[in-house]
C-alpha cells in the first residue's frame, strides 16, 4: 500500500498523534482511498514509515477496530472492513428559511405568563445572593458539612436495592418522618400512607393540576398569588378565577359570587404569598363549607409557615378538614435549600391510588439517595434544630431590614411569619419601573404587580431578607435608597 495514502501525524498539532492517525486512516477509508478489503501494513512497518511510535499506531488501530472500520484476521493481518459502519454523505443544503415551531395553546399561554424567578448559575450574584431576593433561605447558615456526611454515609451503605426503581410514593421512612413532623408542628392529620414525595412544591402543584382539572375548568386563585401555581394551572388549561385578598386572607364571599362551581381553589393560608396575611379562622371555616357543598378541593400550599417569630406556628387548614377536601403541599426548598428539589403532598385517602398511578407515568419517583439523607437529617433531630436556629436568624434579619428601611419612601409591612416583607410605594407609582431602577443599583426587588391577575390597588415591592446577612441587608438598603431617589 503506498504510504502517500495515509497522511502522517503532525507533532506540532495540539491533537494527540494517535488521534490524528485515527482521523487520517478513517478519512482514507471513507473517501475510498483505502478500498474495502485492503490489507494494512503491520503496526511495526507503519510506525517506521510514518515516523511515529508503535503505540501510536496500536492505539489508532484499536479504535478503528472497535468502531468497525478495520477487521483483524489471525495470522493474516489487519484489513479495511468490507462493510463500513457509515458512509460519507453531504448535508442537505439549507433553504435559508427556518420553519417556526407550531406551539400548543398551553405553550403560548405559559410563554405569555410572567416569568418565574429561578436560579441561574451565570448570575453575577451566584454564590453571594444580593439583597433582596425573594424565596431564598439562608444558604450561608445551612449545615452543609453535616449534610455531605449524611449523603456520603447513605452512598457508602447503598446496595442493589438502593440502585433499583423505588416506590412511587417515596421512601417509606421519609414519609413516616414527614407525617410525624407535620402532625406535631402543623397539626396536620395524616398517616405515612397519605404522604407522596415529589420534586418540590412545583412537582406537587403540577400533579394536582393534571389530575383534578380539565381544560376549561374554573379554579379560584388568590389575587395577587404565586406564579408557580398559576403556571401549573395554565398548563392544565384551567380557567383561573382571581379572588382578592384582604387583611383576613382570601375573600371567600367574592369567590362564591364570581364562580360558586369552581373545581379547585389554590391558596397559601398560613402566610399568604405575596401579601403576608394569614387566613382567619372564620374564612377557613367558610372555605371548608364551600368546598364541601361544591365538591371542590382546596390546595393548601404551606411553603414557609415554619418560620413564625412570635408564638407557635398556626395550625394548618388541613387539620380542620373533616370531609377530605384539602390537599396539603409542603417543600424543603425554603426550610433547607432549593437545589434539594424534594417536596411532598398529603392527600385525602380517596385520592391516593389515582395520584400514585398517574405519578408512575410522570417521573416514577424522586432520587433515592437524597430521600435517604433527608430521612437521617429529620430522624436525627437536625431538621428541628435547624428550624429553631433559622427562626432566630430570620427574626434578626427581619429586624435589621426594618431598621435599614427607616427613612426610605416606603411603607414596610412585615408579617410575623416568613422570609420577606412588602415595601408599599405611594399610590400611582410604577413598581415595575422601581424594580428596574433598583436592579441598575445591584438590588433585587420584585414588583408586587408581577403577581397580580387584575390591577392591584396599591403598588409595592417584595423584599426578601432570609438569604442575606445583616451587612448585606444594610448595604442593599443604601443602594435601594439611591434607586428610589431616581
Amino acid at each position: 500500500m503506498p504510504d502517500r495514502l495515509i497522511q502522517p501525524p503532525d507533532p506540532a498539532q495540539p491533537i494527540p498523534l494517535y488521534r490524528q492517525l485515527y482521523n487520517n486512516l478513517r478519512a482514507a477509508i471513507l473517501t475510498g482511498r483505502l478500498k474495502h478489503g485492503t490489507r494494512l501494513p503491520s503496526t511495526r512497518e507503519l510506525s517506521e514509515s510514518l515516523n511515529v511510535s508503535r503505540n501510536t499506531v496500536l492505539n489508532a488501530f484499536e479504535q478503528l477496530l472497535a468502531e468497525g472500520y478495520l477487521e483483524s484476521a489471525p495470522a493474516s493481518g489487519t484489513f479495511v472492513a468490507m462493510t463500513l459502519p457509515e458512509t460519507p454523505s453531504q448535508p442537505a443544503p439549507r433553504s435559508g428559511r427556518v420553519e417556526k415551531p407550531r406551539w400548543s395553546a398551553i405553550a403560548r399561554a405559559l410563554t405569555a405568563a410572567p416569568a418565574m424567578h429561578v436560579g441561574d448559575p451565570a448570575r453575577k450574584d451566584a454564590g453571594h445572593p444580593r439583597a433582596f431576593r425573594v424565596g431564598l433561605p439562608a444558604l450561608d447558615a445551612f449545615p452543609a458539612t453535616l449534610w455531605a456526611r449524611l449523603v456520603a454515609r447513605r452512598a457508602r451503605h447503598s446496595d442493589a436495592r438502593g440502585l433499583d426503581y423505588q416506590a412511587t410514593a417515596g421512601y417509606r421512612p421519609l414519609r413516616e418522618a414527614i407525617a410525624a413532623h407535620v402532625t406535631v408542628s402543623r397539626q396536620v392529620r395524616c398517616t405515612a400512607d397519605q404522604v407522596v414525595i415529589v420534586s418540590g412544591s412545583q412537582g406537587a402543584l403540577d400533579l394536582v393540576a393534571r389530575l383534578l382539572v380539565d381544560p376549561g375548568d374554573p379554579v379560584w386563585m388568590e389575587d395577587p398569588g404565586y406564579l408557580g401555581a398559576r403556571g401549573a394551572l395554565v398548563s392544565a388549561g384551567a380557567q383561573i378565577v382571581p379572588v382578592p385578598v384582604d387583611a383576613e386572607g382570601l375573600r371567600v364571599d367574592v369567590g362564591r359570587k364570581r364562580c360558586p362551581e369552581a373545581r379547585l381553589a389554590y391558596l397559601t393560608p398560613s402566610h399568604q404569598f405575596p401579601l403576608g396575611v394569614t387566613l382567619s379562622l372564620t374564612r377557613r371555616l367558610e372555605l371548608l363549607a364551600w368546598a364541601r357543598s361544591a365538591g371542590a378541593y382546596l390546595v393548601e400550599d404551606d411553603y414557609d409557615s415554619e418560620y413564625r417569630f412570635h408564638g407557635r406556628p398556626l395550625a394548618a387548614l388541613q387539620g380542620l378538614d373533616d370531609s377530605g377536601r384539602v390537599i396539603y403541599v409542603g417543600t424543603f426548598s425554603k426550610t433547607l435549600f432549593p437545589a434539594l428539589r424534594l417536596g411532598y403532598l398529603i392527600l385525602p385517602p380517596a385520592l391516593i391510588d389515582t395520584f400514585l398511578a398517574a405519578r408512575a407515568f410522570v417521573d416514577g419517583h424522586t432520587a433515592a439517595l437524597e430521600q435517604g439523607a433527608l430521612t437521617d437529617f429529620i430522624v436525627g433531630g437536625h431538621f428541628g434544630r435547624h428550624l429553631r436556629r433559622m427562626r432566630g436568624l430570620y427574626a434578626e434579619r427581619r429586624a435589621t431590614l426594618l431598621r435599614a428601611l427607616d427613612g426610605l419612601p416606603l411603607e414596610p409591612f412585615a408579617a410575623d411569619t416568613g422570609m420577606h416583607c412588602i415595601g408599599w410605594l405611594p399610590s400611582g407609582a410604577d413598581d415595575a419601573g422601581v424594580a428596574r431602577a433598583a436592579a441598575a443599583h445591584d438590588v433585587d426587588v420584585t414588583p408586587l404587580s408581577r403577581f397580580s391577575l387584575t390591577a392591584h390597588a396599591r403598588p409595592g415591592l417584595l423584599l426578601g431578607y432570609a438569604g442575606v446577612d445583616p451587612a448585606g441587608i444594610r448595604a442593599g438598603a443604601r443602594r435601594l435608597a439611591l434607586a428610589l431617589k431616581g
